[in-house]
C-alpha cells in the first residue's frame, strides 16, 4: 500500500509540475504494478531499463547523423572553437561519471532513493530534465571519493 501512496504522490507532483515524462513513467510503473506478474515485470524494468533508456537516448543522438544534418564537416568545425573542445571534454567527463554512478547505484541502492527524490525535485520545481540520475550518481560517487580521501588523511 505504501508504494501506491508514494507513486500517487509522485504522480501528483508530476502533474502539478506539468512534467509529461515523469507522468508517463509513473503511470507506466503503476500499470505494470497491476499486471499479474508485476514483480517479474518490474524487476526486469529495473534491471534493463537503464540500458534501454541509454540506448534510446543514444539513438536520438545518432539520428541527426543518419539524416545528414550532422556531417564530418560539422565535427571538424567543432574542433575549431574552444566551445567544441569544452563540449568534447564534458562529453567524456559525463560518460566517465555515468559509468562510476551506475556502479555506485549497484553497490549502494539506498542512494537511489535520494537521487530519485533529487531528480523529481529538480524536474518538477526547477524545470530540469530527468536525464540526470545516472550523471548525478556519478557526481555523488566523485564527491564521496573526495570525502573518503579527506577522512582517511
Amino acid at each position: 500500500m505504501e508504494s501506491w501512496i508514494f507513486l500517487a504522490l509522485i504522480l501528483a507532483v508530476s502533474i502539478f509540475g506539468k512534467n509529461t515524462s515523469l507522468i508517463v513513467a509513473t503511470v507506466a510503473v503503476m500499470v505494470f504494478k497491476l499486471l499479474p506478474y508485476s514483480t517479474k515485470v518490474l524487476n526486469y524494468v529495473e534491471a534493463k531499463g537503464m540500458n534501454v533508456g541509454i540506448t534510446i537516448i543514444s539513438m536520438a543522438i545518432l539520428v541527426p547523423i543518419a539524416t545528414g544534418r550532422i556531417t564530418f564537416k560539422d565535427l571538424l568545425e567543432a574542433f575549431k572553437t574552444p566551445s567544441g573542445y569544452i563540449a568534447v571534454a564534458c562529453g567524456i567527463l559525463v560518460a566517465i561519471l555515468s559509468a562510476k554512478g551506475v556502479g555506485l547505484l549497484a553497490q549502494s541502492p539506498e542512494i537511489t532513493v535520494a537521487l530519485v527524490f533529487g531528480t523529481i525535485f529538480g524536474v518538477v520545481f526547477l524545470k530540469g530534465i530527468a536525464a540526470g540520475p545516472v550523471i548525478a550518481s556519478g557526481m555523488t560517487y566523485v564527491i564521496l571519493m573526495v570525502i573518503n580521501q579527506f577522512i582517511q588523511n
